[in-house]
């Protein structure tokens, strides 16, 4: 499946962001992820496998629990796709940056916040 497939969903998103913070049980990830989407358990961990398979987390067992931690190797796909894009932008952010720029330096020192 490719990474924006996976990306494409919103419960998968979710659970990416909560597991950009660090290492999670997958029961900590359930309690948020039921509660935001209103979804069950048996979802929420159909969720967590699809990451797991596609690559996007990984999961290691200690004890009973599932914990769960953010795979980085997979976002290269991501970023590399990002990035053909973001050579079109980057110039113009340098620019506005510029423009901002010359803008607090004509109004003088006394205007910047």
């Amino acid at each position: 499946m490719h990474a924006f497939d996976i990306l494409g969903d919103p419960v998968r998103r979710r659970i990416l962001e909560l597991l950009a913070g660090g290492q999670r049980s997958s029961g900590a990830v359930t309690e948020v992820i039921m509660v935001e989407f209103g979804i069950s358990q048996p979802a929420v961990s159909q969720h967590l496998r699809i990451l797991r398979d596609s690559g996007f987390a990984v999961a290691r067992a200690e004890g009973r629990q599932r914990l769960y931690v953010i795979a980085p190797e997979r976002f290269d796909e991501v970023d590399a796709w990002v990035q053909r894009f973001r050579r079109m932008w980057e110039p113009r952010f340098e620019a506005l940056a510029t423009e901002v720029a010359r803008g607090k330096k004509k109004r003088g020192p006394e205007s910047e916040d």
